[in-house]
């Protein structure tokens, strides 16, 4: 990466606008020499198992083609099985060779997720990459079967869940192979705008607010991939956090349709979205180089862009976090 292509990227990191859309992914791209469409630099997946949440369309969709026609074997978690059997034959028949599983579960449901890991666990010896995709921005409150409001059940504590009970399976596979596993959580740049308050993770009805309710939430998965890469590095698995900019995703046009007619042709495909991702997930250099960063474009980036954020990250609310996940989950590390 040349000193004009960190100039260029620093512009666009700092216009928003020009690093979210469509023109912040293009410069990059041509600035540092890769292609999201066919990227020959990422490695052959043969042999290695990718367990994806949320598959069954948009990033998710985006990503478990990608990988599937690399060759490996994808386990597709979704909410609707119907839906993601749908997405699965879609991608078979653009690659008769892909392999790929559906497993019907929520990641808002914490029985589910038990369920699904139970399911894994006996189906893979190992597992190479857990990718937490699954999550949505819902206007209305609602609640998990277990009472936890379910924009931060479906988005922190049920992948919570998940990711603890496939940790035997990711270490297994790290020691078989000689390469770390992986944890990727997909987040949004809309945690800026929220700092880490474990407090106020969950919003009462009075004043329900979904887009505040999904940052916050967000914000809680990256402070989670610094943690979870500090606790997991003896254990040989890397964890990374991304955005994927803003893309034109169906869960966009259901959530956010004013600001999908406002921005149009300038959001990213969720192919250009899933770029980062399917990049973290697979290729074997700078993504295991240093665990717990947050990615966009395939360069790491800040934490904070704003003051009271970086203020309220402090260690006691670290550790918040983590207990009120303990509790919440029933799961330890």
């Amino acid at each position: 990466m040349g000193k004009l292509a960190d100039a260029v990227d620093s512009l666009l990191e700092a216009s928003v606008v020009g690093s979210f859309t469509r023109l912040g992914s293009a410069a990059r791209r041509s600035l540092d020499h890769w292609d999201a469409a066919d990227d020959s630099t990422l490695p052959s997946l043969e042999g290695r198992v990718i367990v994806i949440t949320g598959a069954s369309s948009g990033l998710g969709l985006a990503t478990a083609s990608a990988l599937a026609a690399r060759g490996a074997t994808i386990e597709m978690v979704a909410r609707n099985a119907d839906k993601a059997e749908n997405a699965r034959l879609a991608i078979v028949r653009k690659f008769p060779r892909a392999r790929l599983q559906v497993r019907q579960g929520d990641t808002g449901h914490l029985t589910d997720m038990r369920r699904v890991a139970d399911a894994l666990l006996a189906a893979h010896a190992g597992i190479d990459v857990l990718i937490h995709n699954a999550g949505a921005l819902d206007d209305v409150r609602s609640e998990s079967p277990e009472g936890i409001e379910t924009t931060v059940a479906s988005q922190v504590v049920g992948p919570f869940v998940l990711g603890a009970r496939l940790l035997p399976a990711l270490e297994r596979q790290a020691h078989a192979t000689g390469r770390s596993s992986r944890i990727v959580w997909v987040a949004s740049g809309g945690m800026y705008s929220e700092p880490l308050d474990v407090g106020r993770l969950e919003m009462p009805s009075s004043g329900y607010d979904g887009t505040v309710a999904y940052a916050r939430a967000k914000r809680a998965q990256v402070t989670l991939t610094e943690l979870m890469a500090e606790r997991l590095a003896p254990r040989t698995i890397v964890v990374q956090a991304m955005h994927p900019g803003w893309a034109d995703t169906p869960g966009v046009a259901r959530s956010l349709p004013t600001f999908r007619t406002v921005m149009g042709p300038l959001l990213r495909t969720a192919e250009d979205g899933a770029d980062t991702l399917v990049w973290l997930a697979s290729d074997d250099g700078a993504p295991l180089a240093k665990s717990g960063l947050f990615w966009l474009d395939r360069r790491p980036r800040s934490l904070h862009r704003l003051g009271r954020t970086l203020k309220s990250d402090t260690e006691g609310e670290r550790r918040d976090l983590v207990k009120w996940l303990e509790d919440k989950s029933g799961e330890r590390w």
